[in-house]
């Protein structure tokens, strides 16, 4: 069933409350910009306990749309981008290039989605910190910063956060990697991580 029939059934109040909440989750599962937990909660500080209130739940799929709508703008103009990039010779995006089709943002609200989504993985221990992994442990510190600072990175935060990405990418391309769940589980949580930080960084920068 398609995002937008299921939103009808948030909608629809001839269905019981809990329906409704549970067909909210069902559009969080076909779209979850910051991962499905981190949206849901989002979704909850934005508009209200919508698995009680009626006026919250559709606040919160109002807030979902929203995103959803920006975020289709955000591929159309992507998409135009690259088609002009083409017909220049550049078949592929560039590295820095952001891109709407595999990163994941609040669209709409970037920066205030990137710092929920690291206090919310932080809360539930989604930010593995080792003494043994200093990569780890570099992230954290980035983390922290940002957090602290709605944000905002040093340069030398900012060197440390590419390092410590870069680091985590070559964790990822290991031969180990498929034969460790665990770190590969680990691995993907702190990428996961670094990724927002970079987007709120980068908002930040943007505004500035």
């Amino acid at each position: 069933m398609s995002f937008n029939n299921i939103a009808r059934k948030v909608r629809d109040t001839a269905l019981p409350h809990a329906l409704r909440v549970a067909k909210l989750r069902s559009c969080v599962q076909l779209y979850r910009p910051i991962g499905f937990h981190a949206t849901l909660s989002f979704l909850e500080a934005k508009a209200g306990l919508y698995s009680r209130d009626e006026a919250s739940l559709l606040r919160a799929l109002c807030v979902l749309e929203a995103s959803r709508d920006a975020w289709h703008v955000e591929l159309r103009a992507f998409d135009e981008t690259r088609r002009l990039a083409k017909g220049q010779g550049a078949r592929q995006p560039r590295q820095t290039e952001r891109n709407p089709y595999r990163e994941m943002w609040w669209s709409g609200a970037p920066l205030e989605g990137a710092l929920h989504a690291l206090s919310h993985m932080r809360g539930r221990h989604r930010i593995p910190v080792a003494a043994d992994d200093t990569v780890a442990a570099d992230l954290h510190r980035c983390v922290i910063a940002c957090l602290e600072s709605g944000g905002e990175l040093t340069q030398e935060e900012h060197l440390l956060l590419e390092e410590c990405v870069r680091r985590l990418g070559n964790r990822r391309s290991s031969a180990a990697w498929e034969d460790d769940r665990m770190g590969r589980l680990r691995t993907l949580d702190l990428l996961r991580a670094a990724r927002h930080v970079e987007v709120a960084a980068a908002e930040r920068v943007s505004d500035a």
